[in-house]
């Protein structure tokens, strides 16, 4: 499995989330392959979903009213 495919995004998308550390993963030889285990991608989307709980608990409820002209 890809992770560019669970995650729906590119492959310099899923290196950038590898190199900064959010997404766990270990480089496989000098060719710039790199291998992260189905358990450390899950605890990342699980992280994700928390993260987004957490911020749309700063959004307000309701929509604001539409400006009357």
């Amino acid at each position: 499995m890809e992770i560019t495919a669970e995650l729906n995004n590119s492959l310099s998308q899923a290196y950038a989330l590898v190199r900064c550390g959010d997404l766990q993963g270990i480089q496989i030889g000098g060719r710039n392959q790199w291998r992260v285990e189905r358990s450390r991608l899950e605890c990342y989307i699980e992280q994700a979903y928390q993260r987004t709980a957490a911020s749309l608990g700063d959004l307000p409820r309701d929509l604001p009213a539409e400006q009357q002209p």
